[in-house]
C-alpha cells in the first residue's frame, strides 16, 4: 500500500536562462515522484506583445501550462493537468491555460530527468518579464501560491 504522506522539497534554482542548470542537477538528485515549477509568464496586454501572441491577462488568475516552446519544451502529462485543475476547482481559484510558443522553463529539463518526472507549471501572469520593472497583480500572485498549496494537498491522490 502506498504511503499517504508526501515529502515536499522546495528548490530555488539558478541558471535557468543559461541551460536550466539548477533544475537539471536538483531534479536528478531529488528524483521526485512529481514536480511543480512556479514561474512568471508574459501577457498579451503590453507594448511589444499582441493578444494573438499571448491570450493571458493580468488579473485573471494563475496560468497552468499545457505546453511551451511549441512543444519543444514540456508537454505536460494529462494526470498533472488534471491534478492542477482539480486543485484550482477545490480552492475556487480562477485560472488561465497557457500554450506557449516562445521560451521554456525549468520544467522542460525536470520532466526529462532520469526516467522522466511528471512535471507541471503554474505561472503568474506578468508584464515586462526579464526586466527590473516586472509588473504583476498581487492577487494573481496570491492565487498562484494558493494553487500550489492546494496541489500539494492533493498530491497523494494523483501520484
Amino acid at each position: 500500500m502506498k504511503d499517504a504522506s508526501a515529502t515536499v522539497h522546495a528548490v530555488f534554482t539558478v541558471q535557468e536562462e543559461v541551460g536550466l542548470k539548477g533544475a537539471r542537477t536538483s531534479s536528478f538528485e531529488l528524483n521526485p515522484d512529481v514536480a511543480l515549477v512556479a514561474e512568471v509568464t508574459f501577457t498579451g496586454d503590453h507594448p511589444g506583445i499582441e493578444k494573438k501572441d499571448s491570450a493571458l491577462e493580468i488579473g485573471k488568475g494563475p496560468a497552468i501550462t499545457v505546453s511551451d516552446a511549441e512543444g519543444r519544451g514540456i508537454i505536460v502529462p494529462e494526470p498533472v493537468l488534471a491534478w492542477l485543475k482539480e486543485a484550482a476547482r477545490r480552492n475556487d481559484i480562477s485560472y488561465q491555460i497557457k500554450v506557449g510558443s516562445g521560451g521554456t522553463t525549468d520544467a522542460s529539463i525536470i520532466h526529462l530527468s532520469r526516467e522522466g518526472i511528471p512535471t507541471g507549471v503554474i505561472s503568474t501572469p506578468s508584464r515586462y518579464i526579464h526586466t527590473p520593472v516586472t509588473v504583476l497583480s498581487l492577487l494573481d500572485l496570491e492565487k498562484s501560491a494558493q494553487l500550489i498549496a492546494g496541489a500539494v494537498e492533493l498530491v497523494d491522490k494523483y501520484f
